[in-house]
């Protein structure tokens, strides 16, 4: 097929990841993919994990919060000109679109072109800026993202927890399919093995916790730091954090408080080809927070390379983890509980190799690539194309998560 894909992410963080790796999928499946979006760096491989968009969010930061949204709406033109020039060249089956607030320059592309239209949701954007920076102009903001979620011909929310706030805009659950996050087996196909990965440190006699990605406030990673200067973590307990963000000066200045700064390692940014094998050191993989609608890349890279996880037990998280067979899930209402289960895995090195193995199975088992994510894109876009529910694409599919 011709799939005319559609972005406005201007970044290098996990966004990023996942836009390249479906082009990637869709190409390699010998689909021909047309992209629009903003001007961004090349995708090469070594992109940086946990770069954060530096200057959408000065310019954010400068301007009066309507006036910034409004300004992102009046981006709806100018990507609708580039889209619909592509569509007079191109000649697309398709187009996928990845939400963004105000952005209806695809529906406005299906509506004109007659186009099927396939958007990716990655988080309720008026809900998340609202709690997280607040929206100058609520109300348009609401507005936008229900006529985009209802225009669209089939909505692909990556958890069935965000799903649900897509039915609750009004969108049939027919026109719903959920498509996790997932992993390029390829990549994570030549990692070291842990002993190699943990020498490659100095690290080869530690047992290595592990977090990557871009480190904020709310991650909770300062909990296990507290957790490392404690009595309960094993003497040659370690951490690595594999990434940058706003909070790691913080981190680093708590770990030289509580004196285990030689326990702990920022690796700062790392091109994105290397994280396989800074992730195949670690004995225990990290996940201590995580919004209740998002399906977090780093979760599938642990997966993919069979670490023992350890996150809370929240049903977006459910969705792909079992506690005892693939993870450890702790209650995170509950003081202490992270702390309990690091310890509990730290010490028992046959829970930790029981939920490794269950974790090195849950890829394969789940279906959770990149590649299984294209060809559902596809064949729902073959479904609409023939005018066909979407749904009708995937009878005798795998079972989604």
């Amino acid at each position: 097929m011709k799939i005319l894909y559609h972005h406005r992410t201007a970044s290098k963080d996990g966004q990023a990841v996942h836009i390249e790796e479906m082009i990637e999928a869709l190409r390699a499946q010998g689909h021909e993919v047309r992209v629009v979006a903003p001007e961004m760096p090349a995708a090469d491989g070594g992109a940086q994990l946990g770069t954060d968009v530096g200057w959408v969010q000065r310019l954010r930061a400068r301007l009066p919060k309507a006036l910034y949204e409004l300004l992102e709406l009046g981006y709806s033109l100018v990507a609708y000109r580039k889209l619909a020039r592509a569509v007079r060249e191109f000649r697309p089956d398709a187009v996928y679109e990845r939400y963004n607030l105000y952005l209806l320059a695809g529906l406005m592309i299906k509506r004109r072109f007659g186009l099927p239209l396939l958007l990716e949701v990655n988080a309720p954007l008026v809900e998340e800026r609202m709690k997280f920076g607040g929206l100058g102009l609520p109300w348009l903001g609401r507005w936008a993202e229900g006529v985009v979620w209802r225009g669209a011909d089939v909505v692909l929310p990556v958890t069935g927890v965000l799903g649900s706030h897509v039915r609750a805009r009004g969108v049939p659950a027919e026109r719903i399919v959920v498509v996790p996050n997932g992993i390029n087996e390829a990549h994570f196909a030549q990692a070291p093995t842990p002993a190699q990965a943990k020498a490659a440190l100095g690290w080869s006699d530690a047992l290595i916790l592990g977090f990557t990605g871009f480190v904020r406030d709310w991650h909770g990673v300062d909990r296990v730091l507290h957790w490392l200067a404690g009595p309960d973590a094993p003497p040659q307990a370690r951490l690595l954090v594999v990434g940058d963000g706003p909070a790691r000066a913080d981190l680093e200045a708590l770990s030289r408080r509580l004196d285990i700064q030689s326990r702990v390692r920022f690796t700062g940014l790392v091109p994105r080809h290397d994280v396989p094998a800074h992730v195949a050191a670690f004995d225990i993989a990290l996940q201590p927070a995580v919004v209740a609608y998002a399906s977090p890349l780093k979760l599938f890279e642990y997966l993919a390379l069979g670490k023992a996880v350890v996150g809370p037990r929240q049903p977006n998280l459910e969705e792909v983890l079992t506690d005892g067979d693939n993870a450890l899930l702790f209650d995170p209402q509950r003081p202490g509980g992270l702390e309990a289960a690091l310890t509990a895995l730290s010490r028992d090195d046959a829970l930790r190799e029981r939920i490794a193995a269950g974790s090195a199975r849950t890829i394969a088992r789940l279906g959770l690539t990149w590649h299984a994510n294209a060809a559902c894109a596809v064949r729902l876009a073959a479904a609409l194309k023939r005018g066909e529910p979407p749904l009708s694409a995937l009878k005798g599919a795998a079972p989604q998560p």
